[in-house]
């Protein structure tokens, strides 16, 4: 049988109605809707019709399938063999456990494509790789896929991956970006999903900093406020209340001088003959990491807030501008922008 008969047959067994009768027995009514075929089907290599067009087929091809077998393998059996019921057409969909929400905007992830594809009914994918990525080339890879279905439409497409767009991680893996790539946009072509894949968009890198630094720092973020609780409560006993001693007077504070000047967090710290060894208090708390400072600017990016207001956001919740921010308040300020409309 040739694809295109396969293709031919696939889509009339579309319109036929199935009941089941047991098991392994079903019948098919015939597109007048005047007279039933009885078909066998026990697996995908076990089957059998009492119609014509299957007799005649089966002869020549031992993976023969005409439109009565066709529309018994499309069709979910419900178990109530008693009752004869028709059944339901098996429906496709995409879970939308891989569907992923990025600036309002919907992407689809691969593993989605595949696995509805295979609720269609794929029969095989090819990729080829167009060129290979050199040096003369400015190391653009470029692949082509070809997804074949079961019923035999063919989908293809291409999927080009550059260190430019590709996250560094995967730099050194351009054909296999370039292959997937393909292969997503084949996939979507096939299963009729307008979302973007989230593999084809330029700026995955950025995505994948967030979604790693989310991880490595949830904990971190949720345990801040109630550190900083204890710390304002404790704070607040060691303040001594003015109404208590009336009688004492308040000490005036010291006037910063020369001979005199004021001591700060940064002081450094000596040992016992005065010399000024050990690290300062300031240099002992983790400052900001370049990935944690990249993903607080892809995330003020994607949800439009200015440097300006940035910066006017660390200073009201830390009292430093992001760039003097520590890396656990980095960390919180991260999980703000996420949480974020």
């Amino acid at each position: 049988m040739t694809t295109v008969e396969l293709q031919k047959r696939s889509e009339k067994s579309q319109n036929l109605r199935v009941i089941q009768v047991d098991e392994t027995w079903f019948y098919v009514e015939s597109d007048e809707g005047k007279i039933c075929y009885k078909v066998c089907y026990a697996a995908e290599d076990q089957y059998s019709c009492t119609c014509g067009d299957f007799a005649r087929g089966i002869k020549n091809d031992q993976n023969f399938k005409c439109k009565h077998v066709l529309a018994v393998m499309s069709c979910v059996p419900n178990g109530d063999q008693e009752k004869a019921q028709f059944l339901e057409r098996r429906k496709p969909k995409l879970d939308e456990r891989f569907i992923t929400t990025i600036e309002n905007k919907d992407f689809v992830l691969y593993a989605g494509l595949l696995d509805l594809a295979h609720q269609k009914g794929i029969l095989k994918i090819d990729v080829d790789p167009i060129q290979i990525p050199t040096k003369e080339n400015d190391h653009m890879a470029i692949c082509r896929a070809i997804v074949v279905s079961k019923s035999g439409e063919v989908f293809s497409d291409v999927g080009d991956a550059t260190p430019q767009n590709c996250h560094p991680r995967v730099a050194k893996h351009l054909l296999r970006m370039a292959s997937t790539r393909a292969i997503a946009r084949a996939l979507r072509s096939m299963t009729n999903v307008g979302m973007t894949a989230l593999e084809e968009i330029g700026d995955f890198g950025d995505i994948i900093d967030v979604k790693q630094e989310d991880r490595s720092t949830r904990k971190v973020a949720q345990a801040a406020p109630k550190k900083i609780a204890k710390a304002e409560k404790k704070e607040t006993k060691s303040i001594p209340d003015k109404q208590d001693n009336p009688d004492k007077k308040q000490e005036p504070a010291a006037q910063p001088n020369q001979d005199n000047p004021p001591q700060t967090q940064a002081a450094t710290r000596t040992d016992g003959n005065g010399n000024g060894k050990g690290k300062s208090k300031q240099e002992s708390v983790p400052k900001i990491s370049s990935a944690q400072a990249n993903a607080i600017a892809n995330l003020s990016r994607r949800r439009g807030i200015s440097v300006e207001e940035l910066e006017k956001m660390s200073v009201d919740a830390y009292g430093v501008k992001v760039e003097h921010l520590s890396q656990k308040d980095a960390s919180g300020l991260i999980r703000t922008l996420q949480q974020s409309s």
